[in-house]
């Protein structure tokens, strides 16, 4: 059986019983979702009566006799044992497969098992002792989510907070933390305790984002808004120093192109637009160029005096 992260929380309200859930296997590339997926397993076996852990870390030296011998323990209190299996290179060995491979034809009773183990493309996957596992218990593939797909991520955390945001606000801290989802989750975090439960405004969010950083993204704002254009130079070559991202450094020009509508002529704003979706090619590896030179020149071009 296969489940998302999101999907855990429910599969755990059901008892943690054989046949496929005494076994439960993580996965995946994104930190943040292995520990929390990891972290409710645990809590739920505890809830459950698995009131003794054995962890075991693979090694070099790791005997894999270790595993059949913790699985074997009976506790002193009579509680079931939960066997917290931890395979750090994702490459258990001849020795360790062929040792899976049997734990699972036998699976143990009053035990609960979580393997943890690093991302596994599908060729690892195809391996023999990985398809017993996966036949075996529960495969949790803790991936993040495509950038297109995280303001919708980001939407369902702010949910559980009870708070919500506007989809330019969503998009603003996508934008921001480049798909590290540990660092959505701190933003996420920092919401709530800045502001109460309900709504928040894209002002709020930003604000919230950008309060940390060492050159500020927002002088680069009030510099575009001035139409000042040697301010607009220094702000930028500070933000390149500090390695500032380029999609939010792209997302605060276009904004400014798009809400020039009202003081420019439609041209000069649809050139501004254009030259943007032009470094959004070049961010994104489909076009060539100079990336902050170009985030100049559209600098000047918005601070260019209208005509």
């Amino acid at each position: 059986m296969r489940l998302r992260p999101e999907q855990l929380a429910a599969f755990l309200e059901k008892p943690l019983q054989p046949p496929h859930s005494s076994l439960f296997v993580l996965h995946g590339d994104d930190p943040l979702l292995t520990i929390e997926a990891g972290d409710a397993l645990r809590a739920a076996a505890r809830k459950q009566g698995f009131e003794d852990r054995t962890v075991l870390v693979v090694s070099p030296a790791f005997r894999w006799e270790e595993l059949f011998h913790a699985a074997g323990n009976l506790s002193l209190f009579g509680g079931r044992t939960l066997v917290d299996l931890r395979i750090p290179t994702g490459k258990p060995g001849r020795d360790g497969g062929d040792a899976l491979q049997r734990y699972c034809a036998a699976p143990p009773a009053d035990t609960l098992t979580l393997i943890t183990l690093p991302e596994m493309d599908w060729r690892a996957q195809k391996a023999a002792w990985f398809a017993a596992l996966a036949a075996a218990g529960v495969v949790i593939e803790c991936n993040a989510p495509p950038l297109a797909q995280l303001p919708q991520w980001i939407a369902r955390r702010l949910a559980a907070q009870q708070q919500s945001a506007p989809p330019a606000a969503l998009d603003f801290i996508a934008l921001h933390v480049e798909g590290n989802l540990l660092a959505a989750h701190q933003e996420i975090q920092k919401l709530g305790l800045l502001h109460p439960p309900g709504a928040l405004t894209l002002q709020q969010v930003s604000a919230a984002v950008l309060n940390v950083a060492r050159y500020d993204i927002d002088d680069l704002k009030s510099a575009l808004e001035a139409r000042a254009a040697a301010r607009c130079a220094r702000t930028l070559d500070g933000l390149k120093a500090e390695d500032a991202a380029p999609p939010l450094v792209l997302w605060v020009l276009a904004n400014e192109a798009r809400n020039r509508a009202d003081h420019r002529t439609k041209a000069a704003r649809r050139a501004a637009l254009l030259h943007a979706a032009r470094i959004d090619r070049i961010i994104k590896g489909l076009a060539q160029g100079d990336l902050w030179d170009e985030f100049l020149q559209l600098a000047m071009r918005l601070t260019k005096a209208a005509t």
